[in-house]
């Protein structure tokens, strides 16, 4: 079941925080410090708390958060060359190395993705990193195509 996350949620969001982390330290350990958490536990609060960064999670049937979809709202109006359209922005996506193949991210993305529907939003968006091959797979699998690319140079 996919439902809006609650306070009493936060300890079990924070361990998938780290397998979050994890995935992208090991991709790139030039970027991601590991283990960490992108939020900690008062920052969560104040996220929870806020309707314009709303956040979902899957609970399993044993009551077991596995896992979770932050999403942030994002509008652009009046800008000189884009247009004013409302978009749907996911922030960070995990599912639990244990529910993982289980349905549990199509469950989440479905879930975000009425969300936006019903909130008139005009698109979702992400970014995903190259490093991390199964998740772009998945983006795509759910009809995610790439709007742009985000290129470096290490020096």
């Amino acid at each position: 079941m996919v439902r809006p996350a609650r306070t009493t949620d936060i300890p079990r969001i924070l361990e998938l925080l780290i397998q979050v982390d994890m995935v992208h330290h090991e991709g790139r350990p030039d970027l991601f410090k590991g283990p960490a958490t992108k939020y900690n536990a008062e920052e969560l609060e104040a996220i929870l708390a806020d309707p314009k960064t709303p956040v979902f999670v899957f609970e399993d049937d044993s009551g077991l958060v596995s896992g979770h979809a932050f999403c942030i709202e994002k509008q652009v109006i009046g800008d000189s060359v884009l247009t004013d359209v409302k978009t749907l922005y996911i922030d960070d996506i995990c599912v639990d190395e244990a529910a993982r193949g289980k349905g549990v991210g199509s469950a989440l993305y479905s879930y975000v993705k009425d969300y936006a529907k019903k909130n008139d939003f005009y698109n979702i968006t992400l970014n995903t990193w190259t490093c991390n091959p199964a998740a772009c797979a998945f983006y795509e699998a759910m009809g995610l195509k790439p709007q742009k690319i985000c290129m470096e140079e290490i020096l």
